[in-house]
């Protein structure tokens, strides 16, 4: 009869810590799925960020491209396919355009 208590007890035992175990692994599930989810909420959030700024670099490269003379263009061409002239290309593309004329000098006269 007493093996028989002790057996039970011994039962009632591993069951308690099974239950406390499973118990344990639902709290962790629960924290990994609640971190999980913030994760996705915070990628999500600089994917549109990043779609956004890739959209706007669209549109100014469509509008630099409008404004670009063909020689400008070509130049860039050939910067992409020789990426040693990086700088040279940067440099030229960087020169404000001169003007056609000279500006004239006011006419000043000395009283």
């Amino acid at each position: 009869m007493r093996l028989a208590l002790v057996s039970s007890a011994s039962g009632a035992s591993v069951v308690a810590i099974d239950n406390k175990i499973e118990q344990a692994m639902d709290l962790v599930k629960s924290h990994l799925m609640y971190a999980v989810r913030e994760e996705v909420e915070v990628l999500k959030e600089q994917i549109k960020e990043l779609v956004e700024r890739n959209s706007l670099l669209e549109r100014e490269n469509a509008l630099l491209k409008s404004l670009s003379n063909n020689d400008q263009l070509s130049q860039l061409s050939a910067q992409q396919a020789n990426p040693s002239s990086t700088l040279q290309a940067q440099a030229v593309m960087a020169q404000p355009a001169q003007p056609a004329q000279p500006p004239q000098q006011p006419n000043v006269s000395s009283a």
